[in-house]
């Protein structure tokens, strides 16, 4: 008989287990169990045998912090030998960010960690809740990637490609840069996913520590003194949001500007403003002014998981330069 797999369910918090009140829906420790409990699907013979593990307090996704990150990752860490695969059951509002983050935290992953969710509670009548979880524990079990994943709407996304695009729909998340992994139809299709066998051997992690970050949106008519206060500020980091293909006004006093900042060492990295596509500087005079700034290309990455690899690159305490290297750097199938 075939050995029937273990798969470990955190449940961090998240729309998906709460319960309806006067106020609305609200977390209530101890309902997302009792409500599985009682859905016999999630007992069928060919489904996985499951642990449930709540977090007390359960969290909001929008609270989210590095440091959350880090004890999820511990917390699998410490697991990691009884199980074979994982699932994270969290908010949609951060999941992009906190899949993107534990792709890097995770050095020698090779077993399946999927993060998913619902924009309805599972104990809804027209939730979503139950396709994500029941297809989530079925493909950790049946067709496991051994990356960590997405799962929404039917679809299993890289991680740290995924970003959250609809705030109340049901496919509120895409790939943009990256072809979906696995599409969960009548029958299961491998699209883009890589396939292995699980090393059952200990997990590697590092720690990630939150650190000064900020985004900056350009538009028209922005005032520069604005960015250079920002960027005089006690910041190691800063995020551009450019237009097109990493384009940007070219002026001489924002130039002047960044190259001060990169010279003192801030990273300044530029990502665009649409969702699909890749930065290019060297497309355009504008976008190879920031270049000889020092400002370092995002390419085909999204805001995430910029956001989550500067978190990981600036808590391994790296030479400035090593780090910029690093960010255009392939680590985890985060760009091409």
């Amino acid at each position: 008989m075939a050995h029937k797999k273990r798969i470990y369910i955190a449940y961090t918090g998240g729309t998906i287990g709460m319960k309806p009140s006067k106020d609305g829906f609200v977390p209530v420790a101890g309902y997302l169990s009792k409500t599985i409990a009682n859905m016999p699907e999630f007992y069928h013979s060919q489904m996985p045998d499951f642990e449930i593990h709540e977090y007390e307090p359960l969290i909001d996704s929008a609270n989210v912090s590095p440091s959350v990150w880090q004890d999820l990752a511990q917390d699998i860490q410490a697991r990691y030998l009884d199980f074979d695969g994982f699932i994270i059951l969290h908010g949609t509002d951060t999941m992009a960010y906190t899949a993107s983050a534990l792709s890097f935290l995770f050095e020698n992953l090779s077993k399946p960690v999927i993060v998913t969710g619902s924009q309805i509670p599972l104990s809804q009548l027209r939730s979503d809740a139950r396709a994500n979880l029941l297809n989530s524990l079925y493909i950790a079990a049946h067709h496991p990637i051994n990356e960590v994943c997405v799962f929404f709407n039917n679809q299993l996304f890289r991680g740290n490609r995924a970003s959250k695009q609809h705030a109340d729909g049901f496919g509120a998340f895409v790939s943009p840069n990256y072809p979906v992994l696995l599409e969960a139809g009548i029958e299961i299709k491998n699209i883009a996913g890589i396939t292995q066998k699980s090393v059952n051997t200990p997990l590697r992690i590092t720690d990630i520590r939150a650190h000064p970050i900020a985004i900056l949106h350009l538009f028209p008519g922005l005032d520069w003194n604005i960015l250079d206060t920002l960027l005089k500020s006690p910041l190691k980091a800063l995020v551009l949001l450019t237009y097109g293909v990493g384009n940007a006004q070219q002026d001489e006093q924002l130039l002047a500007i960044l190259k001060e900042a990169t010279d003192r060492g801030i990273l300044i990295v530029n990502c665009s403003q649409c969702v699909r596509g890749s930065v290019n500087m060297e497309g355009y005079a504008t976008g190879h002014a920031l270049s000889e700034a020092g400002v370092i290309s995002g390419l085909d990455m999204t805001t995430e998981t910029v956001i989550a690899k500067l978190y990981y690159l600036l808590s391994q305490e790296l030479p400035t330069k090593v780090i910029r290297e690093l960010l255009g750097t392939n680590l985890r199938g985060e760009l091409t």
